[in-house]
This record gives structure tokens, C-alpha cells and sequence, in this order.
């Protein structure tokens, strides 16, 4: 809405009621926030007949009495829905939620949308001349170890040449006939060469198709950008996602993925700065269990990966090899989210005896994280939901299912969304934070995209300096100001694209 009045040459100044964002906050299960759907819950209204009818007016001045109803309608539920939905935000405990982070991150969202991110269509031409070559290569390859060409994307001729040809074993059988999913060929890789050269062409394919050949068609011609769409509304736990394109999903690892990152550039004269925090989910499991180990670790500002290493397989630092803290890493950030031993098991590629040992030891040397994950659980089956530090709450209604898949879905859900939700609460309030200063002391400096934990920004080369500052200080800053129990570290990487600053 910002957007559309701020193309019309109109201002919007706060403070602003969105109801959409309202409902998310009281209903973030919930798929539809729509003006329509929160009216008729809530007044029992709902628009005339002719809504689907209307067609989109070219300006203020071409609009039908139709649609000048209907706005009229729509603006008059405004009214009404205000105090209600407020009412039951001030209930809820979530009003300071919606007023001092989500309201606020309105505007941050509508520029960081008109900013854009610039985009280098010749690159990415380039290369999608080199993936076709590649993938010409791979056919030849695969119809080699087939014993001749077939039909790549018909999963009945794969089968054909797999189960029949080559005889090797199936493992599942669909409606249609065996299974040639990602994991069947991932599991048959070790039977033959076949279906690994399968799965590398159908990831090369979907990486050509879904991004080299599709961004470019997605770029506004008057500013050679990608304008992505940052939803507050769609995340239960409270992240931004990303639509029209997908901006964060771009491929960080593997050669051709990072080579689709350096399409991701920045005007002459301005380099590209990237913000991450270091480790920020782990910090935050640190504040809320209080975990005296975990904090020290943070306090000395020590690797905690490294750390969890020497507490799991119980050696020094200098014993400690790369695979080890590899390891720990994966336990580390599994137990965030609530890893079963066998997920940790197929993660690591270790018996599931032994990954299940890593996980014990874990929760033996970091005890408090264990009683915090035990906290979380009973009180979002107490409640029926989890609160974050900011208090934005998740239902978990799966706690309660008979179930057990269900039920253990929910418990996973309760152990990760306080930690994964106040990522997400600390990251817009930096946002809103870095927004404000950059507005008054370096308006030049333009935020272009938000990837979970990591900023993005557009920074003329002599802004440069005092942007890395300003930057790192206030998003550090966030910490005290929430009251954090641990230092907050942010990592900045600067260049002239998005592979070379990602830090």
C-alpha cells in the first residue's frame, strides 16, 4: 500500500494500523489475513457480489461506482476492525509487538521493495550458454552408462532403464509404477553410477531454470532491478519471506551457485556491504536457558562450535580436527530445531547409536538447554503456544494431537520457534534501527535486502566506511537494548557483488 501511494505521489506518515499484520499476530497459523476474511470473522460483512468484476483503475479519476463502493466499503471496515483487532492485541500481550516492531518495519519494507537489487543480465546470459553446454555433456554421459538416449524427465522410461536394463533393485513402488524420487536415487547411487549423474542433471537443470533463465524475465525494465516482495504475513515464527522473486533462496553453495550470486551487483562508484550475525540463533538458546557454559562461551567470545567439540568427544582444541567441529556444528544447530537421532544420523552420515551419544552428551554438558527444551514443551502444551523475548506467540496445536508423528512434530516445533521467532523479533527491530540512521546520517545508503539473519546494502564508495560503522554498531546495539544475556557479533563483507560480500 506504501508503494502504490508513494507511486501516486502520496505520503502515508505513521502511526499506521495494518490490518492484515494484526490478524498474523493474533492468527500466525493462519493462511489468509485478507481484509474480507478478518471482516467477516469479526463484523460479520462481506463485499457485494460484483468484487471479482471490478477492473483495476488506470488513476484516481478511472474508477467505476462499483469500485468506488467497494473501496468505500473496505475503508469503512478499516474503521470499525481498529479497535477491535487492538483490543484483542492488548489481550493477547502483543500490542507492543505490532506498535514498536511490526508497524514500524512497514516503511523499511516498502523501500527496501522500491530499492531494488540490480541485476547483470548479460552475466547471467553468459552462463546459461555454459549450463546448456554442460548439461548436453551430462546427457551424453547418462545415455553412455544407459546403454542408450531416453527421456530424462519421464520418471516411467528412468524406471524402464533402471530396474529393467539395469536391473537394479527397486525400493519403493507409487501408483504409477517404482519410485525414481531423489531419495530412491540417492539410495541406488551406490548401485550403480546411473542415478548420481541423474541427480546432478536434474539440480543443474532446476538451478538453469529456476534462476539464470527465470531472474532476468523478472527484472522492471526502467530500473534494470529486481524488486522483491518482503511478506511479513506467511512465517509462523515471525520471518520476513520473500516472493516475486524468491531473493532469499539464491544458491549459496556449489560453483554454478555462487557464480549466480555475482549476477547480484551494484552500480559503478558503490560496493555492496553485507551484514550477517555471527552464530545468532545459538546466542539466543544461550540467553533463554541460561546455560552458565554456553554463556561463558559467548562472554570470551570463543568459537562455539569449536567449544561444543571438545565438551562432546571430550578432547582439547589441538585435537580437535575439522570433521569434528563440523560434527558439533550439525549437533549444534540440530538441537535448535529439535534433531531426532536419526536425523542427526542421516545429517552427519554416523551410525544412529552414535549420533544419538553425540546428542546425550550435548544435553550432559549443557544441561540448562535441555531443561529450557522441556520448559518449551510444557508450556506450549499448557497454553497451547510458544512466546519468543518479544512475546510474539506461536500456537502449536500439533502438542495435543494423538498422534505421536504429530505430537513429536509439535515438540520440535515448541523447542525451535522461541528461538527461531526471536531471531526473527531481533533482526526487524536492527532493521527498523539501521533504517532510521541511515535515513538521517547517510541517506545515500540504500538497505536492498534482508536474508534472515544477513542485511544487505547498497553504499556509495564514499559512504563506505562510516556505513560499516554505523551498520555494525547498531545492529550489535540491539543486544543491550533487548536485554540480552550474551554479546551480539555481526560479520561484514564488502564487494562489488553478492558473492564476494557475502562475509
Amino acid at each position: 500500500t506504501l508503494l502504490a501511494l508513494h507511486r501516486l505521489g502520496v505520503t502515508l506518515a505513521p502511526p499506521y494500523v495494518d490490518t492484515m499484520v494484526a490478524d498474523y499476530l493474533l492468527n500466525p497459523n493462519r493462511r489468509d489475513h485478507g481484509l474480507e476474511t478478518i471482516a467477516m470473522e469479526r463484523l460479520g460483512e462481506r463485499f457485494g457480489s460484483d468484487k471479482e468484476q471490478q477492473a483495476q483503475p488506470q488513476s484516481l479519476f478511472d474508477v467505476d461506482t462499483g469500485s468506488r463502493d467497494h473501496a468505500t466499503e473496505a475503508a469503512s471496515w478499516l474503521v470499525k476492525l481498529e479497535p477491535i483487532l487492538s483490543n484483542q492485541l492488548t489481550e493477547q500481550g502483543s500490542l507492543p509487538l505490532f506498535t514498536d516492531v511490526e508497524m514500524p518495519l512497514i516503511p523499511v519494507l516498502a523501500d527496501i521493495e522500491r530499492n531494488g537489487f540490480l541485476l547483470d543480465v548479460e552475466g547471467l546470459h553468459i552462463l546459461g550458454k555454459e549450463l546448456e553446454r554442460e548439461l548436453d555433456r551430462m546427457m551424453e554421459t547418462i545415455a553412455g552408462l544407459a546403454g542408450g538416449e531416453f527421456n530424462i524427465n519421464s520418471p516411467k522410461q528412468l524406471a524402464t532403464v533402471l530396474f529393467e536394463k539395469l536391473g537394479l533393485k527397486p525400493l519403493r513402488k507409487t501408483k504409477t509404477g517404482y519410485s525414481t524420487d531423489e531419495d530412491t536415487l540417492t539410495q541406488l547411487a551406490s548401485q550403480h553410477d546411473l542415478p548420481a549423474q541423474i541427480l546432478s542433471y536434474r539440480s543443474l537443470s532446476k538451478l538453469k531454470s529456476t534462476y539464470v533463465d527465470a531472474l532476468p524475465e523478472l527484472v522492471r525494465p526502467e530500473t534494470k532491478r529486481l524488486h522483491t516482495s518482503l511478506n511479513q504475513t506467511v512465517a509462523a515464527t515471525g520471518r520476513l519471506s520473500s516472493t516475486d522473486p524468491n531473493l532469499q533462496n539464491i544458491p549459496v553453495k556449489g560453483d554454478y551457485g555462487l557464480r549466480i550470486r555475482e549476477a547480484f551487483i551494484v552500480p559503478k562508484g558503490h560496493e555492496l556491504l553485507c551484514a550477517d550475525y555471527s552464530q545468532i540463533e545459538p546466542r539466543i538458546l544461550a540467553h533463554l536457558s541460561q546455560d552458565p557454559r554456553l554463556l561463558s562461551v559467548f562472554a570470551k567470545e570463543e568459537d562455539i562450535h569449536m567449544a561444543t567439540a571438545m565438551e562432546i568427544f571430550g578432547l582439547p582444541s589441538s585435537q580437535i580436527t575439522r570433521d569434528m567441529r563440523r560434527a558439533a556444528k550439525t549437533v549444534v544447530f540440530g538441537i535448535v530445531y529439535g534433531i531426532s537421532p536419526f536425523g542427526l544420523s542421516q545429517n552427519l552420515g554416523v551410525p544412529q547409536p552414535e549420533a544419538k551419544k553425540y546428542i546425550e552428551t550435548f544435553f550432559e554438558r549443557f544441561a540448562a538447554v535441555r531443561a529450557l527444551m522441556d520448559r518449551n514443551i510444557a508450556e506450549g502444551r499448557e497454553k497451547g503456544y510458544t512466546t519468543t523475548i518479544l512475546g510474539r506467540r506461536r500456537p502449536i496445536p500439533e502438542l495435543q494431537s494423538g498422534d505421536p508423528t504429530q505430537r513429536g512434530f509439535g515438540e520440535r516445533m515448541a523447542v525451535n520457534s522461541p528461538i527461531q521467532g526471536s531471531a526473527a523479533d531481533l533482526i526487524k527491530v536492527a532493521m527498523i534501527n539501521v533504517h532510521k540512521k541511515l535515513h538521517a546520517e547517510l541517506p545515500h545508503v540504500k538497505m536492498i535486502l534482508q536474508v534472515h539473519d544477513e542485511l544487505i546494502f547498497e553504499v556509495p564508495d564514499h559512504d563506505l566506511e562510516e556505513a560499516k560503522r554505523l551498520v555494525k554498531q547498531e545492529m550489535e546495539g540491539i543486544g543491550k537494548q533487548l536485554g540480552l544475556s550474551v554479546p551480539l557479533k555481526v560479520d561484514l563483507g564488502v564487494g562489488k557483488n553478492w558473492r564476494v560480500a557475502h562475509p
